[in-house]
C-alpha cells in the first residue's frame, strides 16, 4: 500500500495555507531565517513534537502577514511563526 504523501511534493510548512493537510517528512533548520542557531532551532521543534512522521494540519494564520500560524500536529495544537516553520519539511 503506497501513502498519498509519499507521491507529494516535499515543501516547508511555513508555505503552506490554511487548511494544509500533511505528514512531517524531515527537519532541516538551514536558510529557515530564524534568529535561532541551526541545533537550536531543530530541538526545540523536536520538543514540541515535530516529527517525522507525523501528521500536521494548519488551522489558523495570524492576520499581519498570516504569522502565526496555529498548527495541530497529531493531536495537538501549536502556534509556531512562519520563518521556523520553514524549518519543517512536510509532504
Amino acid at each position: 500500500m503506497t501513502d498519498i504523501h509519499d507521491t507529494r511534493p516535499h515543501m516547508p510548512l511555513g508555505l503552506a495555507q490554511r487548511g494544509y493537510t500533511g505528514v512531517i517528512q524531515h527537519l532541516s533548520a538551514k536558510d529557515a531565517g530564524s534568529a535561532l542557531s541551526d541545533i537550536e532551532l531543530e530541538s526545540r521543534l523536536i520538543e514540541l513534537g515535530f516529527v517525522e512522521g507525523a501528521r500536521v494540519e494548519v488551522l489558523h494564520e495570524g492576520l499581519v502577514g498570516r504569522d502565526p500560524i496555529a498548527v495541530r500536529v497529531d493531536s495537538i495544537t501549536i502556534a509556531v511563526r512562519r520563518r521556523e516553520a520553514m524549518a519543517i519539511i512536510v509532504a
